[in-house]
């Protein structure tokens, strides 16, 4: 049996969605141009690793909006953090 959100979750839904958005078109130019040099090895490390830990955390909480929110963010700063290994 699936609860229903609490009247609080909307607020994380809203503020998982727009953070993950805005992240969108950065990790959008990346995978189109390849192109990783203006970008930061060790912030996007220590800012992959934090995502995984946030994701964990919601996993623990069972929040959905942290869970979702955190899970695509993980897909994309591994994928930008995979690149900027390959291509520096």
């Amino acid at each position: 049996m699936i609860a229903a959100p609490l009247p609080g979750d909307w607020l994380g839904y809203i503020a998982a969605a727009l953070t993950t958005l805005a992240f969108v078109p950065q990790a959008w130019r990346t995978l189109r141009t390849r192109d990783t040099r203006a970008l930061s090895m060790l912030m996007y490390l220590v800012f992959t690793v934090g995502i995984a830990f946030w994701l964990a955390y919601g996993l623990v909480l069972g929040s959905w909006p942290i869970i979702l929110s955190n899970g695509l963010t993980l897909v994309l700063a591994g994928t930008i953090l995979a690149l900027k290994i390959r291509h520096g």
